[in-house]
């Protein structure tokens, strides 16, 4: 089984697109978009399932995959709000919620830099939370 980075994106049109980061790992392609990263998930998921049906009806051996999905940070941002709010993640992080807020609705980008300390306080934090035990 083959192991898939899809990357989830929010794009200039607010719609949401999934695509693989390595395209030529499997040998056919697949999309998925939405207007929610869940609704672009599922597309995948769909085109995916798709795909296997339509090899399996003329007989092609089909690869199997397994996915992972990946965010751009306004995608994570805005997949997550409803979960994690912009104070929340400010605490989290160390970058203000006003910041984090700009990123969600596409008027500033952040730099590698800030993605990196955004993915590296959200791994920490969730070493934290795992490393809980509730009596």
């Amino acid at each position: 089984m083959k192991k898939v980075k899809v990357y989830i994106e929010r794009s200039e049109d607010g719609c949401f697109y999934a695509y693989a980061a390595n395209p030529m790992i499997l040998p056919y392609g697949l999309t998925g978009e939405g207007d929610s990263v869940e609704q672009a998930k599922t597309d995948w998921l769909n085109v995916y399932e798709a795909t296997r049906a339509r090899y399996e009806e003329e007989g092609k051996t089909f690869t199997e995959a397994e996915f992972t999905f990946c965010y751009d940070v306004p995608s994570f941002l805005r997949y997550y709000a409803g979960k994690l709010t912009f104070a929340g993640l400010s605490r989290i992080t160390g970058i203000s919620a006003a910041q984090l807020s700009q990123y969600a609705n596409g008027y500033r980008n952040p730099s590698p830099k800030t993605t990196e300390k955004i993915q590296n306080s959200l791994h920490a934090f969730g070493d934290e939370v795992r490393a809980i035990t509730l009596i």
